[in-house]
Formats: structure tokens, C-alpha cells, sequence
């Protein structure tokens, strides 16, 4: 029980200042900083591995300026570039599964099963196979384009007399569906060499980020991240119902779009760098929600475990690719993210209609 004589059922601690004060679980900051640590050592470790394997002290020397020479163009120009977007990535995916499972209140609301990074592959193979582009730019372009335009259609489509979030996910699945078919028609008719290059981006890798097209892909992010901070009040008022919202001085609709904007960016944007990673936006909300044991999803709490998730999946990539063969970190995702969403169907129908599969 706090000082005010009300019981949270947890600790909490007050954050004051002129312009805005709100209480904070003290369960909820420690997860979400052991989260981003264990995101930041996992990272570390994996600028350990690769073709020309390092120690712990030598990527620290290269880092901090004590290694010279090919240590360090190793560590800063080739494997820290990759490392940074792994933690990065997996932030934003984080994010933007925390803000649709929000929003659908359910836990399969998530983008990648809505269809939205979907839009955004279908942009990019558009503007590599039919308008012949291969430009970062380009692509980064019809990823966003793709992804919002999507987005308008699955929510046009889903609007009656409002948006249920039950009846979003499953226009969601069918647009997926037959953006999939799109897609499959593309690829079997371009030439040999297109098509390979879009099935080896199609699979997500992070390993092909460099410099030039993470700083921008960083900048974005730093701008997403802030909305999603200003809209998280909103988004929580919205969890209580639009009525309990308006009271609450919140206005659905304006709110409600811009949620969904920065949800579609924060796939966009990883996508347009990295290509398609799947299941990360899907699980790390709920993973966070259990370790934090909160009521609700949390967007700080889901970054950190989106971190975590891909720092995770980007080290046993590297472990793989040293074991056997070069294995991009989104076929690592699938892999893991498909027994996760298994799991969470079966939940879900036993919670709903007390059946098992």
C-alpha cells in the first residue's frame, strides 16, 4: 500500500515534474532495463563471432579505440553496424506489436499476422521486379508506401461502426493471404537472378545493414520511438473502451489513426533495411507482459524484450552459420516464433471456448 493508502498490487514509485507527473511500477523498470542489458551483452558477444573470431577484449579495445588497424574495421565498420540494428529492429518490432495488441486487444494482433510487413514486402518486390530498382531509397520508399497502404485497406475494410479488433485480425489475414499470391506470381515470372534477390531479402537478414542505410533507418526510428511515447496515454485510455476515452479527454479516432501510423512504421522501416522478420512483433509484447506481470502490454517493457528476441536470434545465426552455413536471422525467427504462435492459438481457443487442440 502506498502513502496515498491505495494498493496496486505492486510497488510503484511517483515521477514528478512541471509539465507531467504518473506513477510507474518499480517491477516494470527493472525488467525493462535487465531486458535492454541482456539485449546490449548479447550483442557483445556476437561481435565475437564470425569468420575471423575475436575475444571480449578485442572487441572492447576495437570500440574503445585500443585495437587498430583489422581488428577494428572488423568490429566498427562490418560487425557493430549489424549488432546496433539487431538491437534496434528488434526495439521497434517490439513496439509496434505492443501498440496493435493494444489496440485489437488481442495477443494475435500483431503486424506481421495483420498482413501489414506483408504490404510492405509486396511494395519492395514490386520495385525491384517490375520498376527494376535496387536502390536503398526506392526500397525504403515502397516499404513505407506498401505498408501504410495497406494498412488503409485492412482498416477500411474492417470498419463497420468501428473497428473490432477480432474482425481487423482476420481482414488482416486475408489480405496477407492474397498479397502472398501477389507476390508468389511476381517471383515466378521474373528472371532467375531477380528472383533470387528477392527470396534472399524476402527471408530477412540483418546481416547485408551497413552503415550508410542504418543511420537514416536510426533517425526514423529516434522519431518513432517519441510518438509512440506521446501516444502511449492515449493508448491506454483506449484499452478502457472509446466512451471511457472521451471522458478521459481523448478523442478515438485522431488517436486511434496515429497509433496505427507509427504501429505501420515501426515494421516499415525494418523491413525497407532488413527485409521481413516475422514473430518478434508477435511474441515480445506478450513475453514482457508476463515477466513484468502487468495489465496491459507495455511499450518500453515490449521494446526490450523485441531487443532481446532479435540480439538473441542474430547470435545463434552466427553460432549456425559457424556450425553449418549462413542462416538469415529471419528464418531463426519463423522457426521460433512458429512454435511460440502454436502455443498461443491453443491458449487462446482453450480460454475462449474451453476446448483443446
Amino acid at each position: 500500500m502506498n502513502r496515498e493508502g491505495v494498493a496496486f498490487g505492486y510497488r510503484t514509485r511517483t515521477l514528478r515534474h512541471r509539465s507531467f507527473s504518473g506513477r510507474v511500477s518499480v517491477r516494470l523498470l527493472t525488467v525493462s532495463a535487465a531486458l535492454f542489458l541482456s539485449a546490449v551483452g548479447l550483442t557483445v558477444v556476437a561481435l565475437t563471432h564470425g569468420d575471423y573470431p575475436l575475444t571480449i577484449q578485442q572487441v572492447f579495445g576495437a570500440l574503445t579505440g585500443g585495437e587498430r588497424g583489422f581488428e577494428r574495421t572488423i568490429v566498427v565498420t562490418w560487425r557493430l553496424p549489424i549488432a546496433i540494428a539487431a538491437v534496434v529492429f528488434g526495439a521497434l518490432l517490439g513496439i509496434g506489436g505492443a501498440i496493435f495488441q493494444s489496440l485489437t486487444r488481442n495477443p494475435l494482433g500483431s503486424p506481421d499476422v495483420i498482413g501489414f510487413d506483408a504490404g510492405s514486402y509486396t511494395a519492395v518486390v514490386v520495385a525491384i521486379l517490375v520498376i527494376g530498382t535496387g536502390s536503398y531509397w526506392w526500397i525504403a520508399f515502397a516499404a513505407i508506401a506498401g505498408g501504410m497502404a495497406t494498412a488503409f485497406v485492412v482498416y477500411v475494410l474492417a470498419n463497420r461502426r468501428g473497428v473490432q479488433g477480432f474482425r481487423l485480425i482476420i481482414v488482416g489475414i486475408g489480405v496477407s493471404a492474397l498479397l502472398g499470391s501477389v507476390n508468389s506470381y511476381l517471383v515466378s515470372r521474373a528472371e532467375i537472378e531477380d528472383a533470387m534477390t528477392v527470396g534472399f531479402w524476402g527471408a530477412g537478414s540483418i546481416a547485408r545493414v551497413s552503415w550508410p542505410p542504418l543511420v537514416p533507418a536510426m533517425a526514423v526510428a529516434a522519431a518513432i520511438v517519441v510518438s509512440a511515447a506521446l501516444l502511449s496515454p492515449a493508448m491506454r485510455r483506449l484499452e478502457l473502451g472509446d466512451d471511457a476515452a472521451v471522458t478521459l479527454g481523448t478523442r478515438p479516432g485522431p488517436a486511434r489513426l496515429g497509433l496505427i501510423v507509427t504501429g505501420v512504421a515501426t515494421v516499415a522501416v525494418v523491413t525497407a533495411a532488413a527485409g521481413p522478420i516475422g514473430f518478434i512483433a508477435l511474441a515480445a509484447p506478450q513475453l514482457a507482459r508476463r515477466l513484468t506481470r502487468s495489465a496491459g502490454v507495455s511499450l518500453v517493457a515490449s521494446a526490450g524484450m523485441g531487443a532481446t528476441l532479435l540480439a538473441g536470434a542474430h547470435l545463434l545465426s552466427l553460432l549456425v552459420a559457424q556450425a553449418y552455413r549462413p542462416v538469415p536471422v529471419g528464418l531463426i525467427t519463423v522457426c521460433l516464433g512458429g512454435g511460440y504462435l502454436i502455443w498461443l492459438l491453443i491458449r487462446e481457443t482453450h480460454q475462449r471456448y474451453g476446448l483443446t487442440l
